[in-house]
């Protein structure tokens, strides 16, 4: 299934612009039909699920709870 700029834009969930530098620096391949850019979705599989491996390494570092520190027991 091939996307216009906006719906790739929406799909991935990043800035208009981001999609825009992609495609200037050759990082995500295009067509053109009828002077509209289109994008297919499936290149972008790969990154959707590299964002939900990240996601959900983050969410497990922030909910494992600190350790107990040794020297606040330490009374001197």
């Amino acid at each position: 299934m091939y996307l216009n700029i906006q719906e790739t834009a929406d799909y991935l969930e990043v800035p208009v612009s981001e999609i825009h530098r992609l495609i200037r620096e050759r990082q995500i391949r295009t067509i053109s039909v009828d002077e509209e850019i289109l994008l297919n979705r499936d290149q972008f599989n790969l990154f959707i699920e590299q964002r939900e491996k990240y996601k959900q390494e983050l969410e497990t570092y922030l909910n494992t709870p600190l350790p107990e520190d040794p020297d606040i027991k330490d009374e001197d």
